[in-house]
């Protein structure tokens, strides 16, 4: 019998994202990429770290946009940084990895989709990630949503308007929402408080939590990342 619960979760289109990102997708029923807030440099749209030399380092793909720009209207604005800069830092950082036969060719051809918009370059990609994963959730475009609020209210209209009745928000919203509203406007709000499994990385001393998908699949594969998730997730 299916739950009467339909779960909203809300994110930016992030720049080939964590494991906690995907963890958000398996939870919730409706996902919703915000696309039409404002673009914030530095933010992880275009940016993700991996493992270079031992270290997280950040790798930022290069894009060109106005401010006060929204995150639907960013271009990517140097397609040779894929090919001539980052593919390059994968192999050479990951080429000794345990799963990197079985992962680059799929990685390489995620990076060079023929893409100039970020946000839908970043959606295919994640799209293409879930498939892999096996993750099955309702997308949805805020751009598409005609949104007029701001803030909390914004993420309450977001969620009533794919007809959602409960919100699953990150560890980090406390910074910034207002609960109370979600349970004034009938919303109920559960926070995802994913902890962060601990995998084998061949190239680091100790652990690093927070490294891109990337990093991930290299280290345990398509099999053991999908395990990881869904044991997070309390979901088979």
């Amino acid at each position: 019998m299916k739950s009467n619960k339909e779960i909203v979760a809300i994110h930016q289109p992030n720049f080939f994202p964590w494991l906690g990102y995907f963890d958000k997708m398996i939870k919730s029923d409706i996902f919703v990429f915000m696309d039409n807030v404002q673009y914030t440099k530095g933010s992880w749209i275009n940016r993700v770290k991996i493992i270079n030399q031992g270290k997280p380092m950040w790798i930022t793909c290069p894009v060109s946009f106005n401010l006060g720009e929204a995150i639907s209207s960013v271009k990517i604005s140097d397609k040779e940084w894929f090919s001539n800069k980052l593919i390059r830092t994968i192999n050479f950082n990951y080429s000794k990895a345990p799963f990197y036969e079985d992962i680059i060719n799929i990685i390489h051809k995620m990076i060079l989709y023929k893409e100039l918009n970020l946000s839908d370059y970043n959606m295919k990609i994640i799209k293409e990630i879930c498939n892999l994963l096996k993750i099955k959730t309702d997308f949805k475009l805020q751009s598409e949503l005609k949104t007029e609020k701001s803030s909390t209210d914004l993420l309450i209209e977001i969620v009533k308007s794919v007809s959602g009745n409960s919100y699953l928000c990150g560890g980090g919203a406390t910074a910034y929402q207002e609960d109370l509203k979600f349970k004034e406007a009938g919303v109920e709000l559960i926070y995802q408080n994913y902890k962060h499994p601990v995998y084998n990385q061949f190239n680091t001393s100790s652990f690093v939590p927070g490294l891109s998908i990337i990093d991930v699949l290299m280290n345990c594969g398509i099999e053991e990342t999908k395990e990881m998730l869904y044991k997070s997730s309390n979901k088979s």
